[in-house]
């Protein structure tokens, strides 16, 4: 896998009725990475919490193509999609796989940044566009405008 990953160990509380991985976890794995990635990258919780910016999803989507078990490995990526050119909006893809070698789902998000005093869409600081401008690229990425 090439790029930016994340084993994830399985836990018990992780596996639904028909002995599978729950649909919401795949969420909750990708949401694990981003943050990972920033927070490795030194855009931490903290950072955000200090410059009163947070990440925002509007859209989370995920087609699931093999199913997860309890005694699976899995490892998780993130690549930049798309981006405008001062990262105030984004779309970030995972690819979720299972035993080194089974893709077992994609996530898709779209996503900006808020101001978490005012509620309203932001610019991020020039430091959180840098971190955002390491992130893996998709073969097909594109530079897109603001909406």
């Amino acid at each position: 896998m090439n790029g930016y990953s994340k084993k994830i160990e399985i836990r018990w509380s992780d596996i639904d009725p028909n002995f599978h991985l729950r649909h919401s976890v795949y969420y909750d794995f990708g949401a694990f990475v981003r943050i990972a990635f920033m927070t490795e990258n030194g855009l931490t919780p903290f950072v955000m919490q200090q410059q009163q910016i947070g990440p925002i999803l509007f859209r989370e989507e995920c087609v699931f193509k093999r199913e997860i078990h309890f005694n699976d490995s899995v490892e998780v990526n993130v690549k930049m999609v798309k981006a405008t050119a001062d990262m105030s909006r984004w779309t970030m893809e995972h690819e979720v796989w299972k035993n080194g070698d089974t893709l077992s789902a994609i996530i898709t998000i779209d996503g900006a940044w808020i101001n978490t005093a005012i509620r309203k869409l932001a610019t991020p600081p020039e430091s959180f566009k840098k971190v955002f401008e390491q992130m893996p690229l998709a073969d097909n990425f594109e530079w897109t405008v603001k909406p």
